[in-house]
C-alpha cells in the first residue's frame, strides 16, 4: 500500500469526526468510533488479541489489576500502550497515570494518550524506562499536518522499529518544544529574548526604559519578518502560475521566473529535505545530509559536497519532480511526484546512492 493511500485513509477518518462527535457520549464510544479505526489503518488487527489487547493488565507494586485501555503486541510483548479518554476530554487536564505506571514495568517503549481526536506520543528520552512528562509528538486529526502524518507511518505494523523511533522521538520532541518557545516569544517576548536583540543593535546599558521600548520593537520586528516571508512566497507562487500558464514546453515550465532574484527555500522543500533525512537516518548520520538551494532546484547533498548529490527536488512548478542519482552526479533520473509522500516510494534508490558514495565512488 502506498503512503498516499495511508494519508487518504487518515483524512477520511478525520472527515467523519465532526458528524460522529454528536453521537459519541462515552469513552467506550470514543474507542469504538475513533481509536480502533485508527489502529486498523495502522495495520493492526483489532480483533486479534495477539496483536491488540484491550484492558491490558499488569500488576504494579501494591496496585493490582489496574488496566490500560490497549496494548499493541509484538512477539508476545507489548510495544505500544494506549490510554483513551472521552472525546470531550481536555488532554491538558488529564493525567496519563496508567501509562506512567505501566511504562516502567513493561517492555513497551511508546505510550499514547488520546481522546480520539488528539494523539500524544510519549517515550523515555529524559530518563530510561520512565515515561517523559512531555510528549514528543502530537497529532490532531482536526488539524492534520502532513509531515506529522509521515511520522505516524513509522507506527504502522510493518514499519514499527523501536530503536529507530527512539532516535526520531528525540528530534521530534526538541523540535516541538523549540517551536513552542518561538511561538511564545513572538507573542510575548521575554526579557532575555528582548535583551539578546537589543544588545545586537544598540550600545549602552539595558535599562528598564530600554527594555520596555525594545519589547515593542522586537515583537513588531518578528511579526514583520514573518509577514515578509509569507508575502515573498505568495509573490513567488503568483509569478510562477503566470509563467506556467503562458509556457508551452516542459523546459519553460521548470524555469524560475527571472523577476525573482533571491532564492527562497520553501516550506515544501524543507519538508522534502526532512523526509529524505528521515529515510536515510538508518543508513547515514543525518548531520551529513545537507540542503543547498538553487534557482532551478533544491539540491540534497552528502557531506555538502556537489560531487555527492543524493537527489534534487524540483518543486518550483505545478508538476513536481525528484531527481535521483543511481551512480553519481552524471546519471540523474527525473521522476514526477504527486506530493511529498511519493518521496518514500524511492527509499531504496536513495539508500543505494548513499552506498555508492560510501563505497569510495564520487
Amino acid at each position: 500500500m502506498l503512503l498516499v493511500d495511508f494519508i487518504d485513509q487518515i483524512k477520511v477518518l478525520a472527515a467523519k469526526i465532526p458528524k460522529l462527535s454528536e453521537s459519541i457520549k462515552t469513552e467506550e464510544a470514543t474507542k469504538n468510533a475513533l481509536v480502533l479505526p485508527l489502529l486498523n489503518i495502522l495495520g493492526y488487527n483489532v480483533f486479534d488479541p495477539t496483536e491488540v489487547v484491550p484492558e491490558f493488565t499488569t500488576d504494579f507494586g501494591t496496585k493490582k489489576g489496574e488496566k490500560v485501555d490497549y496494548a499493541i503486541m509484538q512477539e508476545g510483548a507489548p510495544i505500544i500502550l494506549i490510554e483513551c479518554k472521552n472525546i470531550d476530554a481536555d488532554l491538558d487536564k488529564e493525567h496519563a497515570s496508567q501509562l506512567f505506571r505501566y511504562f516502567s514495568v513493561s517492555e513497551a517503549k511508546i505510550g499514547i494518550l488520546t481522546n480520539g481526536i488528539v494523539y500524544r506520543f510519549y517515550t523515555d528520552i529524559d530518563t530510561p524506562n520512565k515515561m517523559d512528562d512531555k510528549s514528543f509528538m502530537e497529532i490532531n486529526l482536526l488539524d492534520i499536518k502532513e509531515p506529522l502524518i509521515n511520522e505516524l507511518k513509522r507506527f504502522k505494523k510493518e514499519s514499527f522499529n523501536a530503536e529507530d523511533l527512539t532516535n526520531v522521538a528525540c528530534e521530534l520532541k526538541y523540535t516541538k518544544e523549540i517551536k513552542l518557545i518561538l511561538a511564545n516569544e513572538i507573542n510575548n517576548p521575554s526579557e532575555e529574548f528582548v535583551k539578546f536583540f537589543a544588545k545586537k543593535v544598540k550600545e549602552g546599558v539595558f535599562t528598564q526604559s530600554v527594555r520596555e521600548k525594545f519589547t515593542i520593537i522586537t515583537k513588531n520586528a518578528l511579526n514583520q519578518f514573518i509577514n515578509d516571508r509569507i508575502n515573498d512566497r505568495l509573490k513567488f507562487a503568483m509569478t510562477e502560475d503566470s509563467v506556467s500558464s503562458t509556457s508551452n514546453t516542459n523546459d519553460e515550465n521548470e524555469k524560475i521566473p527571472p523577476s525573482v532574484n533571491d532564492i527562497i527555500t520553501t516550506d515544501e522543500e524543507i519538508d522534502g529535505y526532512n523526509i529524505i533525512k528521515s529515510i536515510l537516518r538508518v543508513t547515514v548520520d543525518p548531520k551529513r545530509i545537507a540542503l543547498r538551494d538553487k534557482k532551478s532546484y533544491c539540491g540534497i547533498l552528502l557531506d555538502d559536497n556537489n560531487r555527492r548529490p543524493i537527489c534534487r527536488l524540483y518543486f518550483n512548478t505545478k508538476q513536481k519532480y525528484i531527481g535521483l542519482f543511481a551512480e553519481g552526479k552524471n546519471s540523474e533520473e527525473k521522476i514526477p511526484i504527486i506530493d511529498l509522500n511519493d518521496i518514500y516510494n524511492h527509499e531504496d534508490k536513495l539508500k543505494n546512492t548513499i552506498s555508492y558514495y560510501e563505497n569510495g565512488n564520487q
